[in-house]
């Protein structure tokens, strides 16, 4: 199980280096998709399958579709043409592809090979995790409020159209 935990590490960090470097914004949403996607991973052998299904469902579904919306609603037009070009080429996928392909096989061994596996953390359900965060970690779970409505006020004044 620990080399499930360090390879779903290694790839989220490469996945996230790249999201990082990349100048292009859908090649660099692509790389985000497969972080979250392996931190959710990471989440779901630590024993937090709720967690897991939040971040995958949460993140790599409703976030990155905004950051999809955000790139049309910048309105790019060439540069934007030139991404898709380079996007639709396979070549543009082949790394992002073996990685997630990676991140597949491991949870098929995880679910399958080794399903109670003694090392792994009891699964926590949706009353101990929300326990948790409005809990301890309440001042945090506010401040996070906080910084997205930040960031949803700043893509609202990005997005909207002047007179």
């Amino acid at each position: 199980m620990d080399i499930v935990f360090y390879m779903a590490s290694a790839i989220a960090i490469f996945a996230t280096v790249m999201v990082i470097t990349r100048s292009n914004p859908v090649h660099a949403l692509l790389y985000m998709v497969l972080s979250l996607l392996s931190v959710a991973l990471i989440f779901f052998v630590l024993g937090a399958p709720f967690v897991a299904a939040l971040e995958a469902i949460v993140y790599a579904g409703a976030i990155v579709v905004l950051f999809v919306f955000v790139v049309m609603m910048l309105d790019l037009k060439r540069e934007v043409e030139e991404a898709q070009r380079d996007w639709a080429r396979p070549r543009a996928w082949i790394i992002p592809a073996a990685l997630a392909a990676i991140l597949l096989a491991q949870l098929v061994y995880v679910l399958v090979v080794q399903p109670g596996e003694p090392g792994v953390m009891t699964a926590q359900g949706p009353r101990e995790v929300g326990l948790t965060l409005f809990g301890p970690y309440l001042l945090a779970v506010e401040l996070s409020s906080i910084l997205l409505l930040a960031g949803l006020l700043g893509a609202y004044h990005l997005g909207r159209s002047r007179p």
